[in-house]
Formats: structure tokens, C-alpha cells, sequence
């Protein structure tokens, strides 16, 4: 031990999102019925990608929801479709599939409560969500 000494340590410091922080991205919609990622999808989650290539040790939650037009059990697992497309994508982009989970929540938690929807309405159910699961990912 020597006494007074100074140590200096240069360590560069990145902002991590806290834990159970949902990532706003806006325009991951899907068409009635479908799970496929449409070209105006494809550009954001190219946005989330820059995001975790960035912040490489955040594992997120992929949550994909629907409208409440059809059953529940078909909705529960359209709407899993729909997170594992986006899943599938962020994979093929070289997001490790460990950083990566997929849940469909069907029509369980709609952005608007309305009873008699209009196409817009049941547009903005059709959606996928992020949300940051955990910060300590290591390759």
C-alpha cells in the first residue's frame, strides 16, 4: 500500500435505460390478421437495432398485441406471430436471440377501450411494444 497515491482511471460510462422501461418506438402495426412486418415497420425496428447495437447489454421484451375482433385463444397466438416476426428480424439484423424475448398478449391490453371500433381504433391495437427486461446481457 503506498500512501497518496492517486490512481486515474479512464472508463468510458454509457447511460443504460433502467429495467422495466418500455422503449417508444411508434409504427410496428400490423394489417388484420397478419403477422408479417410491413416496409413502414422494417424502418423502425432498423431504428431499434441502432439502439441495442449501442447499448449491448440490454435484453428486451418484444410485446405484440392485437385487436379484439377475434377470438381469445386465436388472438393470444396471432399475436405471438407477431412478436416472433419482429424477433426473427432483429435476429437476421445480428441482435443475438438471447437479448431477445417474444410475447404475445393478444387483446388483453388495448390502447383504447372502445366498444364500437373504428378501423383506426382497431388499427392501433394491432401493435408490437419493447420493453428493457435487463441491463447485464454479456456475449
Amino acid at each position: 500500500v503506498i500512501a497518496d497515491t492517486v490512481v486515474q482511471l479512464n472508463i468510458p460510462l454509457t447511460p443504460i435505460p433502467d429495467e422495466n422501461v418500455e422503449l417508444t418506438l411508434k409504427g410496428i402495426l400490423y394489417d388484420l390478421d397478419k403477422y408479417d412486418i410491413r416496409p413502414d415497420a422494417a424502418k423502425v425496428l432498423d431504428s431499434l437495432i441502432i439502439i441495442l447495437k449501442n447499448n449491448p447489454t440490454l435484453v428486451i421484451e418484444i410485446a405484440s398485441h392485437t385487436d379484439s375482433r377475434a377470438d381469445d385463444d386465436y388472438n393470444m397466438k396471432l399475436s405471438l406471430k407477431r412478436a416472433q416476426s419482429c424477433m426473427n428480424y432483429l435476429i437476421a439484423k445480428g441482435i443475438p436471440k438471447a437479448r431477445l424475448k417474444a410475447v404475445g398478449y393478444g387483446e388483453t391490453r388495448p390502447i383504447n377501450d372502445c366498444d364500437d371500433c373504428t378501423e383506426e381504433e382497431h388499427q392501433q391495437n394491432r401493435r408490437t411494444t419493447f420493453r428493457v427486461l435487463r441491463s447485464d446481457y454479456k456475449n
